[in-house]
């Protein structure tokens, strides 16, 4: 039972818990944060919530002073470096506030996605194989025989992702192309469908499929309305979709991910059974946005965006 829905006697009104709500931040997937943040902190004052909005500047001075006086819990919408690698995390647990989405460890090792793979490997997670790089290392020579995917080690929303196809005129990816001192991660490119499991406490929501007419599904066809569309639930066959939705449920346990997650898919419908399924990546903070996946999943079980916000606020309270 959550603590803001606890019993009668003790049970605290909404109108006494008040909700900051991080969003913004200085990734590159500020303008997302904004309107995610935006959209939570909306939700939450309908649902009768206490609600101060935090524009989150890489000031960690302004920050704590922004959250005095202490707030009854955190709401974090930040996406990105700073707010989903476990940096704004840290700073949480040192003043002691309670919030939602994942804790330090999970969200470090989230945000890694080459880490993420050698330790959901450790459980039996498939996932596309692939090397780690530094840009420097780029020289104008493949780094993998296309087709192939290469995109930053530690960047949220398909941030700077490329897909180097075979028998195309482009020359190879140079390092001028890339910051300096980036991390990338190369992967064989699998053919087929875009496929993405949310996760909501101990329960995986739904397995939607993405269509879009991109190469893969970039900044765009996941945050630009009409770029893409969100299949849901997904027409594939029943063992790909109880097999997408045990590895979902299966990472967000094996990284201790708290509240909402949300795994990324490629499926080849070209091979048998579920041979063709591979794991992409996790994410602890998952958009929300309006054509965001998860509140979408979890609309199609009838848990709509309000009451899908007032579940994260009581999780984080029942967790602290």
């Amino acid at each position: 039972m959550s603590a803001v829905a606890s019993s009668p006697g003790n049970r605290p009104s909404r109108q006494s818990v008040d909700v900051a709500v991080l969003m913004g931040g200085w990734s590159a997937e500020r303008e997302v944060s904004l309107t995610s943040g935006t959209a939570c902190a909306d939700a939450l004052a309908r649902s009768g919530f206490q609600v101060r909005r935090i524009d989150v500047r890489r000031d960690p001075v302004a920050l704590v002073e922004s959250l005095t006086p202490r707030p009854t819990v955190v709401f974090n919408a930040l996406h990105g470096r700073g707010g989903e690698d476990g940096v704004i995390q840290g700073l949480l647990d040192m003043l002691g506030l309670p919030y939602t989405h994942s804790g330090i460890p999970a969200s470090a090792i989230a945000m890694d996605k080459p880490l993420t793979k050698r330790v959901l490997a450790g459980v039996g997670v498939r996932a596309p194989d692939g090397i780690e790089l530094q840009a420097a290392d780029l020289d104008g020579r493949h780094p993998l025989p296309p087709p192939y995917v290469l995109k930053p080690a530690d960047e949220g929303s398909s941030v700077g992702v490329r897909v180097v196809h075979a028998g195309g005129n482009a020359p190879a990816p140079a390092a001028a192309e890339w910051p300096a001192g980036q991390r990338l991660a190369a992967e064989v490119f699998i053919p087929g469908r875009e496929l993405t499991v949310g996760v909501m406490g101990e329960r995986a929501l739904a397995v939607t499929e993405i269509e879009h007419s991109h190469g893969f599904f970039d900044y765009d066809a996941k945050y630009v309305p009409g770029h893409a569309v969100h299949r849901i639930p997904a027409q594939i066959p029943a063992a790909v979709t109880d097999e997408a939705m045990r590895i979902a449920l299966l990472a967000h346990r094996t990284l201790g991910c708290q509240g909402i997650s949300r795994s990324d898919f490629r499926w080849d419908d070209a091979k048998p059974g579920t041979d063709g399924l591979f794991f992409l990546e996790i994410n602890t903070q998952p958009g929300f946005t309006a054509i965001s996946l998860v509140p979408e999943q979890a609309r199609h079980l009838g848990i709509d965006f309000d009451a899908l916000c007032a579940w994260l606020v009581e999780d984080a309270l029942c967790r602290a």
